[in-house]
């Protein structure tokens, strides 16, 4: 599998990224810098980690948005690449408009660190093919703006298209988002952003392995 992570200034979870990719690939994704204008030949994946890119100013993700590598991204999206956001990830492609909706401040207008409950929504995705529609899956959180929000119009959509890939289970939404929203995504299937940091629960040193499936599916897919 040939994979990149896209690294903007004031993203810190690329070498979480990096370590999970790699212990399922046998291989280290590239590294691409926000002012390049081209992706390397013939990836596989594209991941957009975790952090505060460009210091969060304006709003999570706006920035970034705007860089040179995003036009690139989308291009990449276009042609059927996938393409993974986490957390500042996510942030960023609904700023882009590769994924609808927004992420506001959190309900409680306080940074939010701790683990979660992750449900699997949709297990026919790239990102969760190696598990099963409602698993649970304790997964870590760490963020200030993840209040998932949307329209009527387009949370009816995403619902009813199966767009929802993940919920936040048993009560542990930690930010107020729409319908316990934890992730999505697009219409073709091949984009999916998520608040939840799940290359942070991949190995005993993390308090458990259990997300470590989420990455398996993506070379699964990939073989296949």
């Amino acid at each position: 599998m040939k994979s990149a992570v896209i690294l903007f200034p004031g993203i810190n979870r690329e070498h979480d990224m990096i370590r999970a990719l790699g212990m399922v690939s046998g291989g280290a994704p590239r590294i691409v810098w926000h002012s390049e204008t081209e992706l390397p030949a013939g990836l596989d994946l594209v991941v957009i980690p975790g952090g505060f890119s460009f210091g969060d100013y304006l709003r999570a993700g706006a920035i970034s948005a705007r860089s040179p590598v995003m036009r690139a991204v989308e291009q990449a999206a276009a042609r059927g690449v996938k393409v993974l956001g986490v957390c500042n990830g996510f942030q960023i492609l609904t700023e882009t408009g590769l994924l609808p909706g927004a992420l506001m401040r959190n309900a409680g207008l306080k940074f939010v660190c701790k683990t979660i409950d992750l449900k699997v929504e949709n297990d026919r995705t790239f990102f969760t093919n190696r598990l099963n529609r409602g698993d649970v899956l304790p997964c870590p959180v760490a963020h200030h703006d993840g209040n998932y929000f949307a329209d009527a119009e387009t949370l009816k959509m995403l619902e009813g298209e199966g767009r929802v890939v993940f919920r936040y289970a048993n009560g542990t939404n930690p930010n107020g988002s729409l319908n316990d929203i934890a992730g999505i995504m697009n219409a073709r299937g091949n984009v999916i952003g998520m608040m939840p940091h799940p290359e942070d629960r991949v190995e005993p040193l993390h308090g458990g392995a259990e997300c470590l499936p989420l990455f398996e599916s993506i070379v699964q897919e990939v073989v296949a």
